[in-house]
């Protein structure tokens, strides 16, 4: 660690500012960053892996088919993704408050969560603007339907963070305070933190405090974990409620360390592998906490933002705000790049005979023109004669349409807008 100290002298006093680069240190498993799916522009396009486009994903979560759920933002719907990468729209784009799939509404409020539970139940957290501005929980069936569970809970807002235990008990921060939540009686009862913004551990809700807890994550023994913001701090909570400080010093400059060595902020979302290492998305990196509280990171940097596949110390990111484990994967929600992108680790190398690859050119289009019309996509192979080959109603502007067929030669597009 290098600290520099710079001496300023003023008129009423002598200030000293302290400047320090901390530690970067990055996991020693040949983590690799790659792009799952997205093509990067805001847009929306269901199909297959890079073909496709998201607007502003946040959120992400997976089942036990390897499924991975994708809350995309500005396209205000929940998007399906297969382990083939084949992208499909699983909620969104109806009218109805409930019921199934497509024919639901989920633009009436701002999705502030997004959670899987322990029988493939996905969770939202909803905020409304329009109905009596509470906040709803929201779920969603495996069959797709979607229901309204319970509205205007104390303390629940788009700040909070959720997640369940084996019991599949709820919990959610809000309000300086972590609740937990019996979806079969609707009761949400204090669970820790007083309420009242500090820094306190202990026992109980009476004498423990956080400050803007919100990301939550619970570990295969029902200890909760807490990303306590304001403090800068990672807190852990067992079932008998008793509240300890696992890692972070209150540092706002990140640093790779052992528990309370390391510095932490910026965390959207936490999440726990089966051998007990916490994942922490970090905005512009990937980070891990091990069972020894050993704090790395697996990829990105902790000052540069961009769009980068690689090692994971060549990896860039723009803001990884989702994240979950599936297939051996991580999956992660790379909100600024419009991608989701996977890390893989000890990734090997495999050689392909020259005879197996293929270069394919598929060919993109994107429309910005009226949201809500119809356009179609004409082609032609000299622009002379035109020949009408998709029609595609406005969902975004602008839109990205991609060929589905992979083309040779010349062929050109325009979008032509229907009555």
């Amino acid at each position: 660690m290098k600290t520099k100290i710079v001496a300023l002298s003023i008129a009423w006093g002598l200030f000293l500012f302290v400047w320090s680069a901390r530690a970067q240190i990055y996991d020693a498993n040949n983590d690799a960053a790659a792009t799952f799916a997205g093509y990067g522009i805001p847009a929306y396009v269901d199909g297959q892996g890079l073909l496709t486009a998201f607007n502003d994903p946040s959120q992400i979560v997976s089942d036990t088919a390897s499924n991975l759920y994708v809350w995309d933002n500005n396209n205000q719907r929940l998007r399906k993704i297969t382990p083939d990468r084949t992208v499909s729209t699983f909620i969104g784009g109806g009218n109805n408050l409930e019921g199934y799939g497509t024919n639901v509404s989920l633009s009436w409020g701002q999705v502030g969560a997004l959670a899987m539970d322990n029988s493939n139940r996905l969770w939202l957290v909803m905020a409304s603007g329009y109905w009596g501005g509470l906040t709803y929980l929201l779920t969603i069936g495996t069959n797709g339907y979607v229901s309204i569970v319970n509205g205007g809970l104390t303390d629940l807002g788009t700040g909070s963070g959720i997640c369940f235990d084996s019991a599949n008990n709820l919990y959610y921060s809000g309000g300086n305070r972590i609740y937990r939540y019996n979806s079969g009686t609707g009761v949400a009862q204090p669970f820790a933190g007083s309420g009242i913004s500090g820094y306190f551990d202990g026992q109980g809700t009476l004498l423990t405090a956080f400050s803007g807890p919100t990301a939550l994550a619970c570990d295969q023994a029902d200890n909760l974990y807490v990303w306590d913001s304001g403090n800068g701090r990672i807190r852990r909570v067992d079932q008998n409620q008793n509240m300890t400080t696992i890692a972070g010093n209150g540092y706002w400059s990140p640093g790779d360390g052992t528990g309370t060595n390391a510095s932490l902020n910026g965390i959207n979302s936490m999440f726990f592998d089966h051998s007990g290492n916490l994942y922490l998305m970090c905005g512009s990196c990937v980070r891990k906490m091990d069972v020894q509280t050993n704090v790395t990171t697996l990829a990105g940097s902790f000052y540069q933002t961009g769009y980068a596949d690689g090692p994971g110390n060549t990896a860039l990111f723009n803001s990884a705000v989702g994240g979950c484990l599936s297939q051996g994967m991580i999956f992660v929600a790379d909100n600024g790049n419009n991608r989701i992108r996977n890390l893989t680790f000890n990734a090997p190398t495999q050689s392909v005979a020259a005879a197996n690859l293929q270069l394919k050119t598929y060919p993109g289009l994107q429309i910005t023109g009226n949201v809500g019309r119809t356009y179609q996509i004409q082609s032609s192979p000299d622009m002379n004669n035109w020949n009408p080959i998709a029609t595609v109603l406005l969902n975004s502007s602008p839109h990205l349409w991609i060929d589905r067929n992979p083309v040779d030669g010349n062929k050109f597009y325009r979008a032509v807008m229907l009555p």
